[in-house]
């Protein structure tokens, strides 16, 4: 179940069609689906509501929602074959788990900020996002829902950190990655190679939004970085690319475009996990930083607490050999400072 609107719905939509899984997509509201009860079944609540949701049967046919897109795919690795999105090196394999990370939990501060930050990023998602689960709503319903969820998500801003005070931070770092990622799609036509990666998918599903429907980042991506707006439409609907034997970068010998990628995942979003870490462990309320020469405030985030000890996790699981090969390579970033201690 899931919506338009959804970065991670359609980071999973797409997943799906490249992997050629078959899906059915149901309304992107619970709501909706209890009132057409003829049409739909009922089906189990999630832990935590989120889009989007996943209905799978368990091992022992009792069917469960999921939402938490990372391990799911992951464990359509398990249940699929063939055409797989993690790399066959386990030390490029950590490094997509990486980048989908910094997809899912900084870019989406980008995504975030933008959409419910600027008046007419606000006025088109007001208008659209009620309408992609109730189109035959009148005008009235659509006014009412409009203003209900601009209040709510514009209310929400702080718990993603963005505000004045993080604004500059926020969009410079946006601006970054359009120009890195601008430079090393000149080379590969996807992160890891040539084929795509679960990290492509995630930062796909971000750029769904910034490039393809909120108005101030898309102005931005198509003046700055039109080869980025390409292939964020390109990357919808991959069921007809065709995967190659030799298709993943070697991780011995990995591109400058993409070390340089990763020293900016270093430079702004290894910090700020290191920083909010620190504040969920302590108990703070706030959880207050300098990143990049610039002051950082917001709520500690306890779900990305979690991302840190994941990803220290994934890094723990590497053979030696693949240890020592990452810390070779990634000696020109500060992605090693998560695993200092």
């Amino acid at each position: 179940m899931g919506v338009p609107g959804s970065p991670y719905t359609r980071k999973m939509l797409a997943l799906l069609r490249y992997r050629r899984i078959p899906y059915r997509l149901l309304p992107g509201s619970r709501h909706l689906l209890a009132a057409d009860n003829d049409r739909y079944r009922p089906r189990p609540q999630p832990t935590v509501a989120l889009l989007p949701t996943f209905y799978l049967r368990d091992e022992t046919g009792t069917e469960q929602a999921v939402c938490d897109t990372t391990p799911l795919i992951r464990e359509f690795e398990v249940r699929y074959t063939g055409r797989s999105v993690i790399p066959a090196y386990p030390a490029l394999a950590f490094i997509d788990y990486l980048l989908e990370d910094y997809a899912d939990e900084w870019l989406t501060k980008a995504m975030f900020h933008y959409r419910w930050s600027y008046a007419e990023d606000i006025d088109k998602a007001g208008q659209m996002l009620p309408r992609w689960n109730n189109t035959t709503a009148d005008e009235a319903q659509i006014a009412q829902k409009s203003r209900q969820i601009s209040e709510l998500q514009i209310s929400r801003l702080r718990y993603v950190g963005s505000s004045e005070l993080t604004r500059e931070t926020i969009e410079h770092s946006f601006d970054r990655l359009l120009n890195l990622l601008d430079e090393h799609l000149q080379q590969f036509p996807f992160l890891l190679g040539k084929r795509p990666a679960a990290c492509d998918f995630a930062i796909y599903g971000q750029l769904t939004c910034l490039a393809l429907f909120d108005p101030t980042p898309q102005q931005k991506v198509i003046r700055q970085a039109p080869r980025i707006y390409a292939w964020t439409e390109s990357m919808e609907d991959l069921s007809g690319y065709e995967t190659l034997k030799d298709d993943w970068i070697k991780p011995e010998s990995l591109p400058q475009t993409l070390i340089a990628l990763l020293q900016e995942v270093g430079r702004i979003y290894v910090p700020y996990l290191l920083a909010n870490g620190d504040a969920v462990a302590n108990g703070e309320q706030e959880m207050t930083m300098e990143l990049e020469g610039r002051p950082w405030r917001q709520s500690p985030f306890r779900y990305q607490a979690k991302c840190l000890r994941w990803i220290r996790q994934e890094f723990t699981r590497l053979a030696e050999s693949d240890r020592t090969l990452l810390e070779n390579q990634l000696q020109a970033t500060a992605v090693l400072e998560l695993f200092a201690d």
